[in-house]
């Protein structure tokens, strides 16, 4: 660590696996900085799932039953409508693990908890409207980021956790693994006394997926990749027109009126097929984009966050040399990556991109659905891989002597 350094680690982007490597690493004795574009953490839609692996790690770090005081609600099962009925094809509650749920709790809640449990580490230092604008290079290494305003900072180690739009794509090579939709994200309000799950509901050539929020459902209404603007030149009638045939009867569809009410995601899946440089690591979505297939990308991205801080940490923290370091990280985390977007682009490719061409009224659920329906004990598949994912991490980064209670 020499005297010219900013911090031995900057973090590009606040997102939570941004968040959570800064806590990580401060927490290991790390002079960490994180640097934010927004001014706020308030946006909606952003993905709002905490899974049980992700809870895992809370638990390992003693802050679980903390964050479980944050506004929240439980989903531990997932229901799918079609031929006419409702099938159960996942659970959650036999999980052995210390949540064996999803927490559906606002981004925003999630991160300022985060960050509010970082506070603890005197190192740890988040900076809010600090949009890097590229890195700096010196002798084919990062030495650290240009921010918008001219000024420059310089770390050790700098590492991407800034999305799907991460500057480190400028950098590094990337893998399109390809998506044929794009979906349409609005709310709906419902009875909290309305016991919910996470639903999908299945029409001829349309797919609509309602997540319980207590009050309200977040809805998600799939399309076929780049039809968005043809969707909206047919005007808001149309949609909820499109909407309704999907939706079941309760589902108060007059409230979605305006365009506006309307959030595209643009749906990805790609990979870096190099994740590093000498100074330079990326993580979460700028590693690897997910599709929204089972809302894992979140807990994919924090899990990360967590095997980057068990090998590099302990190293950065006591000015070793960490570049021979970065590969065991993508080493690490690759094989999941690979086993879950090849699980995702299946379901894409295999189901939902053929049910999205249908012209045909669904009269029989697919054979693997009904198995689900029939016997529970199948149903805790799907959960397993949703709930806890593919080789999850546990924290094994130091506590430094200094910030020991």
């Amino acid at each position: 660590m020499t005297s010219d350094r900013d911090a031995d680690l900057i973090v590009v982007g606040g997102g939570p696996a941004g968040v959570m490597t800064g806590l990580l690493f401060a927490r290991a004795g790390c002079r960490v900085r994180i640097l934010e574009k927004h001014k706020d953490f308030f946006r909606d839609f952003r993905g709002d799932t905490v899974h049980p692996s992700t809870m895992e790690i809370l638990d390992q770090l003693g802050m679980l039953q903390r964050f479980l005081q944050r506004p929240h609600n439980k989903v531990d099962r997932a229901e799918l409508r079609m031929a006419g009925r409702q099938w159960t094809i996942g659970d959650l509650s036999h999980l052995k693990t210390p949540a064996p749920f999803i927490a559906m709790m606002p981004q925003w809640e999630f991160l300022d908890f985060l960050r509010v449990e970082a506070r603890a580490f005197p190192s740890f230092q988040l900076q809010m409207e600090a949009p890097v604008e590229s890195f700096i290079e010196e002798g084919g290494s990062v030495t650290g980021v240009r921010l918008r305003d001219g000024s420059g900072l310089r770390a050790t180690l700098t590492i991407a956790a800034d999305g799907r739009a991460s500057i480190a794509r400028s950098l590094l090579p990337l893998e399109d693994l390809g998506a044929p939709m794009d979906v349409f994200w609005f709310r709906i309000a419902k009875p909290r006394s309305e016991v919910g799950a996470l639903r999908g509901n299945v029409e001829r050539g349309r797919l609509l997926v309602m997540i319980d929020r207590g009050d309200y459902w977040q809805c998600a209404f799939l399309i076929p990749k780049g039809a968005a603007e043809a969707y909206q030149r047919r005007g808001i009638d149309a949609i909820r027109e499109e909407v309704a045939a999907a939706a079941p009867e309760d589902l108060n569809v007059a409230e979605l009126d305006e365009i506006s009410d309307l959030h595209l995601l643009t749906v990805k899946l790609d990979r870096l097929t190099t994740w590093h440089r000498p100074g330079l690591l990326a993580i979460g979505d700028a590693a690897h984009a997910m599709s929204p297939i089972g809302g894992i990308g979140i807990n994919l991205a924090i899990q990360d966050a967590v095997a980057a801080a068990n090998i590099l940490a302990a190293p950065l923290a006591s000015g070793e040399k960490v570049d021979p370091l970065l590969s065991k990280v993508q080493e690490r985390r690759l094989f999941p990556t690979r086993v879950i977007q090849a699980g995702q682009k299946a379901a894409q490719d295999r189901v939902i991109g053929r049910l999205l061409q249908g012209t045909e009224p669904i009269r029989q659920a697919p054979l693997i659905i009904r198995l689900f329906d029939r016997y529970p004990i199948l149903r805790r598949i799907p959960g397993r891989i949703i709930g806890l994912g593919i080789r999850r991490e546990r924290v094994r980064s130091p506590l430094a002597p200094a910030v020991l209670p």
